[in-house]
């Protein structure tokens, strides 16, 4: 009998009913048992829809309050000790402070969950750190689940994944050196586990999928032996990508069992079939557990029949990879188009589509005709529905030209010819672009969308909160002012709804990070602008001040990242489709007279496949789309770009031929380090490093950012530094947004008085200034004193 599972499921709620407790947990308006027993509800609830498919057995364990690695670092006990908690009696309110940090301490950095817009809590560990054990709670939830009676499978990151995932603010400390301890730890665990008449537990290694040196490879053979030895069954599981160069190494372990994703790599079955052990399960993911379309599921039962045929009961039918990545239910959806609504399918539906396909498998196809012609129904609609592609936008495609990528002047022709016309001065301050979303622009927006009030007074409400945004910018001295976004509900998705080609869902929300959710747009057809979408907003918003100001604009390969992208086409298409209507939007703003204009990218890195043999293609079509959004403006209109929480350095090249004028990046968490790689690149245009962390409530001193912005010093020089916070703020109040912009321009300004006067002012490229000058002199800028400035732009309407 071929069996069921998945490797987790969605956390938050189909209400994000986990975000609102959360948060109120955080205001203090609700106590911790309140938030403890919103948990508890939500995994019975998750475990009794994993009962009711019939799953064999219930993933737990993968529930987190925050995020599973800092939950799997709890577990450990394995805290920062800057914090100075104790592990085994780590309260919930001290493990948010490690996630969101306090008065005292920054939070722990946080980055992407491999090729993932899901964000992890990273390690911090060194020869001193300890993995004595933490709180009871993962152990507590499996006793819960098995109280239900349920028949449970924990769920754990793997141990070499969590080193391999981990850092170390120790010089030259090898991370694997603490291998032993965490294997120990991880033995400890099980053993629990075991006591409590656990057959099965999940291990999730997905960093097999990626390219490992020889001794990380060695550590999975040093550390299965014991992890065996604790006599429970292991099922090692992969996702994301191919394991099969490994997969010969891994069939040797001792292990009972290995799940792998035939979704994002089918072409690694023959490999792990001709290594698979004669007693082993093998798990695998024939539903994508990272996009929300329908299966075809005659197509996979293509392939799973020879599979059942050949191993019986030993076949595990799994989505993908976690369910964690899509959204709970198709049930709260009743506004989308009903031919569209039937060709998805949420986490809810996967579990319904496993079912179908054991069943066929087991009792015949006879036995689930009807959902196969549902199937099969919704996979021809698909194909020949009229609203999947456009011919007009084909053509425009197929006449794209490779000089249409290519701005007309290099870049030191065109920053001369920008500072001209910006009139800025050294260390020129801004913000990444949005603002705090107050309750009153979040019920304004719910009003408007009601149809509650009609368009003008939406109008002249979202009028006075960009307004608000100017006056306090101007009153806190930045240099280079944003609107504030108070009409936009999130970066993607406020775009999608005015392009063509996308769909959007009233509850389809997943989990960024903590209590962050997003609801990614749909991309179900070909992608067009059918009419400007900010040029009218950025208008007026230009109107209200004689400084610069920003327009703000989605990269098209966060686009496409960040939204559920069609998977009948290859990506890099969508993406040039993309790169096309914002192309219009930016050639458009600068014909309304913005001159500085953010095309943001955070997802560039988050894209990049696992395999190194897959970059190049990658990186190609990917700075291809931004070059091609971006190149149509004249040599004088600035173009910034933004990227955060991700690992930049191993691809600073393609950076650097995105050839955005200015990029911005996360740094604070990092103090800087993820800098230094853009220093030792010898990054060629502007940077503005983040000099404070927005995700978390604190205030940072103005000696603190001033501390970060000399050792940026150190790495870039100073004529071509920007300051700015790390990212967008609208998860902020304004107080504290208020006071955190207030120091960071004083940190500015007092480093120009450091700079001022040094030697003659030059803006050109300099070599790096030697660490031992910064601090006292930390080189050779002062302020600009060009008297041409950006001149408003005359007022017209903000968009509605």
């Amino acid at each position: 009998m071929a069996r069921t599972h998945i490797l987790g499921f969605p956390r938050i709620g189909a209400r994000r009913e986990l975000k609102f407790s959360q948060e109120a947990f955080w205001r203090g308006e609700t106590p911790e048992a309140a938030l403890r027993e919103t948990g508890a509800a939500l995994r019975r609830r998750h475990w009794q829809l994993q009962a009711n498919a019939g799953l064999a057995t219930v993933a737990a364990g993968d529930f987190a309050w925050y995020d599973q690695m800092l939950g799997t670092t709890a577990l450990l006990g394995a805290l920062p000790r800057r914090f100075g908690f104790d592990p085994a009696a780590l309260t919930l309110s001290q493990y948010y402070e490690l996630a969101r940090g306090n008065v005292g301490q920054p939070a722990m950095e946080m980055t992407k969950w491999f090729d993932t817009n899901y964000h992890y809590l990273v390690p911090e560990l060194d020869a001193e750190s300890t993995f004595d054990g933490g709180p009871s709670w993962y152990l507590d939830e499996i006793d819960e689940a098995l109280a239900l009676g349920l028949p449970t499978r924990p769920v754990l990151i793997g141990p070499v994944t969590y080193l391999w995932l981990s850092k170390s603010h120790v010089a030259g400390f090898d991370r694997l050196s603490l291998l032993p301890k965490v294997v120990a730890a991880y033995a400890r665990i099980l053993a629990q586990l075991k006591a409590r008449g656990i057959e099965w537990v999940q291990i999730d290694e997905p960093a097999l999928c990626l390219d490992l040196d020889a001794p990380w490879l060695d550590a999975f053979d040093a550390a299965y032996p014991t992890l065996a030895a604790a006599g429970v069954k292991l099922l090692l599981a992969t996702y994301f990508d191919t394991a099969a160069p490994h997969a010969a190494r891994a069939a040797a372990l001792p292990v009972h069992g290995f799940h792998i994703d035939l979704v994002r790599a089918p072409q690694q079955l023959a490999a792990w079939q001709a290594v698979l052990p004669a007693d082993a399960v093998l798990s695998v993911g024939v539903i994508d557990g990272r996009n929300i379309w329908r299966a075809d599921l005659r197509a996979v039962l293509d392939t799973l029949k020879p599979l059942h045929a050949q191993l019986g009961n030993r076949l595990w039918i799994a989505p993908s990879c976690s369910l964690l990545h899509v959204p709970v239910s198709l049930d709260a959806e009743q506004r989308l188009d009903p031919e569209l609504r039937n060709w998805l399918a949420f986490a809810t539906e996967k579990l319904d589509e496993l079912h179908t396909l054991a069943t066929a498998l087991n009792q015949g196809e006879a036995a689930v005709a009807e959902a196969l012609a549902a199937s099969d129904a919704a996979q021809a609609a698909r194909r020949t529905s009229r609203r999947v592609v456009n011919q007009q936008v084909q053509k425009r495609l197929a006449d794209v030209t490779a000089g249409m990528a290519d701005r007309a002047s290099a870049f030191d022709l065109r920053i001369e010819r920008q500072r001209a016309a910006l009139a800025l001065p050294a260390l020129p301050t801004t913000t990444i672009g949005s603002f705090p979303q107050t309750p009153a622009i979040r019920q304004t927006r719910a009003a408007y969308k009601r149809g509650d009030i009609g368009a003008l007074e939406y109008l002249e409400r979202i009028r006075g909160e960009i307004e608000l945004a100017v006056r306090k910018q101007e009153a806190l001295g930045l240099d280079v002012l944003v609107h504030g976004e108070a009409e936009r509900n999130d970066m993607v998705e406020y775009f999608g709804e005015q392009l063509c080609g996308y769909a959007f869902t009233e509850n389809g929300w997943v989990q960024s990070y903590g209590s962050r959710c997003v609801k990614p747009p749909v991309i179900y057809g070909d992608v067009y602008r059918p009419e400007p979408m900010t040029v009218e907003t950025a208008r007026y918003a230009q109107s209200l001040t004689d400084k610069p100001m920003k327009g703000m604009l989605t990269g098209p390969v966060t686009m496409l990242q960040w939204s559920f992208v069609r998977d009948d086409q290859p990506r890099a298409t969508t993406a040039r489709q993309l790169a096309l209507a914002i192309r219009d939007e930016v050639r458009d703003l600068e014909a309304a007279g913005i001159r500085v204009i953010q095309i943001d990218e955070p997802a560039l890195r988050e894209g990049l496949p696992l395999r190194r043999a897959d970059w190049a293609a990658y990186l190609d079509w990917a700075v291809n789309a931004f070059r091609l959004s971006a190149a149509g403006v004249a040599d004088a209109t600035q173009i910034h770009t933004h990227m955060c929480y991700a690992e930049f350095n191993d691809i600073l090249p393609a950076i650097a031929a995105m050839d955005a004028d200015v990029i911005t990046i996360e740094t604070s968490r990092s103090a800087m380090e993820l800098l230094e790689g853009f220093g030792e690149f010898d990054y060629p245009n502007e940077i503005g490093p983040g000099v404070y962390d927005i995700h978390s409530p604190r205030v940072p001193t103005v000696e603190a950012v001033t501390r970060l912005l000399e050792r940026a010093c150190e790495v870039i020089p100073p004529q071509r530094l920007w300051v700015n916070p790390d990212c967008g703020l609208k998860t902020r109040g304004w107080p504290e947004t208020e006071a955190a912009l207030a120091n960071m321009v004083a940190a500015a300004r007092q480093l120009r008085g450091k700079l001022a006067g040094q030697v003659p002012v030059s803006w050109k490229r300099v070599d790096r200034p030697a660490s031992a000058q910064v601090g006292a002199v930390v080189g050779a800028v002062v302020s600009h004193t060009h008297t041409a400035a950006c001149a408003p732009a005359c007022a017209g309407q903000a968009a509605v």
